[in-house]
């Protein structure tokens, strides 16, 4: 595997070399000294180029930067593709193991690139870009939610919660766990990013689709969010909804108590109590009745 070093040597000198490309930024994790280093970081990587034409769907120029394994071309994705932004962007994973996502932009998206907290100025030829604050992840930092925010996001968990419950008696398994883990698991994400920031007073990333969970929930917390995963088994599903169900609970009165909310308590105890009720239904709906 090519080293940092070596990839940022390649992404410079193609650069240097090309009297189009007149600056380089590098955004993402590999410029944010808060981000855990390893070696399956990606290269975000921006050319700042005088035209742009000549990089649109070049698969032979694209070559230089090693053997690929896969790529992909976002804006030419779609049927039909969707309408081109200014720029054009390649996606390179490599077979070493090294990945770029590299976009080429015009000189007129430069105001807008620059708006990442998380940019890092490789290369300005002309200097003609500002001096930027140091880079970090404040662009990135959860935002304290609003009393509308926080109501709609317990409704919407508990409103949802049935939707499992039916599709389990149902024994409808794939619908079951769709809601589960699709709708219903997102307002329990939504609602550990405002809990964590509560915690940490809103100063910390929790990281994209809670990657970083585990460095600011206790021992006890991120144990109950793990065991809200569940397999194929009806019973254990039926677990995962129930430890969903005590840890929204949990962190949900965390954050109305810090904000000065009204946790929907009622709604907690009727739906669960449903729950409980429908899965001790007998699965032979003559006896319901």
């Amino acid at each position: 595997m090519r080293s940092e070093q070596e990839m940022l040597d390649l992404i410079l000198k193609t650069a240097q070399d090309d009297n189009h490309i007149r600056a380089v930024i590098m955004n993402g994790s590999r410029a944010n000294p808060n981000a855990p280093r390893d070696i399956f970081q990606d290269f975000d990587i921006v050319y700042i180029v005088t035209d742009i034409a000549p990089y649109i769907r070049n698969l032979e120029w694209i070559k230089r930067f090693g053997e690929p394994m896969i790529i992909q071309l976002p804006d030419d994705m779609g049927e039909p593709p969707p309408i081109r932004a200014e720029g054009y962007t390649y996606l390179m994973q490599f077979t070493d193991g090294n990945r770029i996502d590299l976009g080429v932009y015009p000189f007129s998206s430069l105001d807008d690139l620059l708006q990442d907290s998380q940019t890092i100025i490789l290369l300005d030829k002309d200097g003609i870009i500002p001096e930027l604050p140091p880079a970090g992840d404040t662009g990135y930092l959860p935002l304290p939610p609003t009393a509308k925010q926080f109501s709609d996001c317990c409704n919407e968990f508990w409103w949802v919660c049935p939707y499992v419950a039916k599709g389990l008696w149902r024994e409808q398994i794939i619908h079951a766990h769709h809601m589960l883990d699709e709708v219903i698991r997102t307002e329990l994400m939504k609602m550990l990013v405002w809990y964590i920031g509560c915690q940490t007073g809103f100063k910390v990333n929790p990281g994209k689709f809670g990657k970083y969970y585990s460095r600011y929930l206790t021992p006890e917390l991120w144990q109950l969010y793990l065991n809200t995963y569940a397999d194929s088994d009806y019973t254990h599903i039926w677990e995962a909804l129930f430890a969903m169900g005590e840890l929204f609970r949990t962190i949900a009165t965390e954050v109305s108590l810090h904000q000065g909310f009204v946790y929907p308590m009622d709604d907690d105890t009727h739906v669960s109590a449903h729950l409980h009720h429908v899965r001790d239904l007998p699965h032979d709906a003559s006896q319901i009745y």
